[in-house]
């Protein structure tokens, strides 16, 4: 019984005023006893009512709204109408019941999210590991992780592979196949295959703790909107006060007194902001969106240009082979060899891209490639000495050494010298690392390797156009040919290169004097002081540096940017529904109350029921964010598009 009292215990009380209320109206109203029954009711809510607001008046130390609810109950007990008291008691606490309810629902999605910790791992102690409590885990420590197991830190795999569902962190619901050095987060499920993980974050510091905290602080980060309210709510008790004594003036009629008094409390207008914020929060941190408080998404509703950092943003942030010219196909498996022995053991992100896609595209077995005597070319490229053969892969600069080589002329530069040099031009022109292939002073042909768009980054500029986007900006510090390709390639027509952070800063400032309303999206430690500035600032999480989610007023957890449309939407939905709240169901129905009640129309009765039924209809209209869903949906739709190809 104690369990199911505690588990329940927010119903219990609105349940039992509910049934002595109904009681209270069949009383009055309809069956003649020889007692009120509705003082009942009036005692029960009205201390708790009474008991609340003088314990916040406390707290707060000031005079709160909520006095002007204890005068109306200590008003109608006096001139004798218990029943009014009775309801206005119940509809506040109901109203706060909705409340509490609605923040009930948004703490169960943090409480789901704490779940996803598990309570103990496997740790290596010696040679072993052993199962212990996930308290005795601390960064540096290795864990291992077996299938069906949820991972419980983050860090970085040391050893094994295996397949990674990320959704409960990213909101993306494809499993993720990782390896070694791949990062992996608390939280997240293995869904195949064992791995031991580089302990890097634990508790509060991880991903999942970042999100859980977000969540938690909602609403200490109020937006203008709440600020306007508390404003408002702080010289509304004078005047109200100052309406009554003009009524009692003017009328004598203290009911109409007492009507104002019911109806004015400003309970609407104080819940208008903080259930909407939290209710948003709480459903944008399960889709894998970290909001930090109201002010951010007022702001982002108002957001009328979009800048993008280029790398990591637009693009994947690795580099990718892109194309290839194999001078002659006869040769091909020489020019693949001398790719492997080249780059088998080069530690640079090109060398890296190009054995990627020699294993994968190529099915190269790189134990069967022989290793030699590795150089650095400084501002070329790099190549390998073996069994007195040079293999190289360079940059353009390779012609000079070739053109003194007489040989090398009669078998290259005649027969592909314009092939080459016409790839090479193509390819530069786009912005891509053009390199040659060198066996032996013999060119065989060449490699392009570029850093990739996201694939999905045409529909999402489309979709953020449709919500009311209007100019979209690539910031970056590459070079002119290559932000042009890119922007081309995407749809962005308009870009800043070469730029530095300081140079990001100020054209933001530029666009903000303009009247623009800017949010800048990012990734790097370059991009923070950007990401600061703006309206809004967007951290690309997954992908990003700490620096630049720190920085930030919002994390995208997945390194989907289209997730941005729906955070979008949702922003704006919810800045709609706090603007509903506030001048429809607050501001509106008090001031046509109050001219209501001073005119007569109105008693006591009737004004509890419309005052706190605006109470009760914001909390409703504030908890549709709970379960909101953008119907444009371009996140699951594009998903499914890549899916099938």
């Amino acid at each position: 019984m104690s369990d199911f009292i505690r588990k329940n215990k927010i119903y219990i009380l609105p349940f039992i005023l509910a049934v002595l209320n109904i009681l209270a109206i069949i009383f009055h109203f309809f069956i003649d006893i020889p007692f009120k029954f509705e003082i009942i009711p009036l005692v029960i809510g009205g201390f708790i009512v009474i008991k609340s607001t003088v314990l916040a008046t406390i707290k707060k130390r000031k005079v709160t709204a909520g006095l002007l609810v204890v005068l109306a109950l200590i008003g109608t007990t006096y001139v004798g109408e218990y029943l009014s008291g009775s309801i206005v008691s119940f509809m506040m606490i109901f109203g706060e019941f909705l409340e509490d309810l609605t923040m009930k629902k948004t703490q169960n999605a943090v409480r789901s999210l704490i779940q996803l910790v598990p309570h103990k791992c496997r740790k290596k102690i010696g040679n072993k590991f052993e199962q212990v409590s996930i308290r005795e885990v601390r960064p540096g420590d290795i864990i291992q992780v077996i299938a069906g197991e949820k991972i419980p830190v983050d860090g970085i795999i040391q050893n094994g592979q295996a397949t990674i569902n990320e959704a409960a962190i990213t909101g993306e619901s494809m499993p993720v196949d990782k390896t070694i050095k791949d990062k992996v987060f608390v939280g997240t499920l293995n869904e195949n295959g064992v791995i031991e993980i580089l302990t890097q974050k634990i508790g509060n510091e991880t991903i999942l703790g970042q999100i859980i905290k977000t969540v938690k602080s909602a609403q200490e980060n109020k937006g203008n909107v709440q600020k306007t309210a508390d404003k408002f709510a702080e010289f509304f008790l004078p005047t109200i006060l100052l309406i009554c004594a003009i009524t009692a003036l003017l009328t004598k009629d203290i009911m109409r007194v007492m009507s104002i008094l019911v109806i004015a409390c400003p309970c609407a207008l104080v819940l208008a902001t903080p259930t909407a914020v939290v209710a948003s929060v709480g459903n944008a941190a399960k889709k894998g969106v970290l909001i930090k408080g109201g002010v951010v998404i007022e702001e982002l509703a108002k957001v009328t240009t979009i800048c993008f950092d280029k790398t990591g943003t637009i693009t994947n942030g690795t580099p990718e082979v892109v194309d290839l010219l194999i001078c002659d196909d006869s040769k091909r498996n020489e020019f693949f060899n001398t790719l492997a022995i080249v780059e088998k053991n080069s530690g640079h992100p090109i060398g890296k891209s190009i054995i990627k896609y020699l294993v994968d595209k190529e099915n190269l077995d790189l134990d069967n490639i022989p290793n030699g005597e590795f150089n650095m070319l400084f501002g070329r490229g790099v190549n390998v000495k073996l069994e007195d053969k040079i293999y190289e892969v360079s940059n353009r600069k390779i012609f000079t050494d070739l053109n003194n080589n007489t040989n090398s002329l009669s078998t290259t530069e005649n027969s592909y010298h314009k092939q080459i040099c016409d790839f090479l031009d193509h390819e530069e022109k786009l912005g891509r690392t053009a390199l040659l292939v060198v066996s032996d002073g013999n060119i065989l042909g060449c490699i392009s390797i570029a850093d990739t768009v996201r694939p999905y980054i045409k529909d999402t500029l489309q979709e953020l156009k449709t919500l009311g986007i209007e100019d979209f900006i690539m910031l970056t510090g590459d070079n002119e040919y290559t932000a042009k390709a890119i922007c081309d390639e995407v749809g962005i027509n308009q870009f800043k290169s070469n730029l530095l952070p300081q140079e990001k800063l100020d054209y933001i400032k530029e666009l903000q004097s303009n009247g623009k309303h800017v949010a800048m999206i990012g990734d790097g430690i370059n991009d923070a002081p950007a990401l600061t500035l703006a309206n809004v600032g967007i951290a690309m999480g997954m992908t990003g540096t700490d620096i630049a989610s720190d920085a930030s007023d919002i994390t995208l957890m997945s390194d989907r940017i289209d997730f941005l449309c729906e955070t979008i939407a949702l922003s704006k939905k919810t800045y709609s529904i706090i603007k509903q709240n506030i001048w429809v169901f607050a501001v509106c129905v008090n001031i046509i109350g109050i001219l209501l009640s001073g005119l007569g129309f109105l008693n006591p009765i009737a004004a509890a029921i419309i005052h706190n039924a605006s109470s009760i209809f914001v909390v409703l209209n504030s908890s549709r964010m709970l379960g909101y869903k953008y119907k444009n949906d371009t996140t699951n739709n594009n998903r499914l598009s890549l899916q099938s190809n």
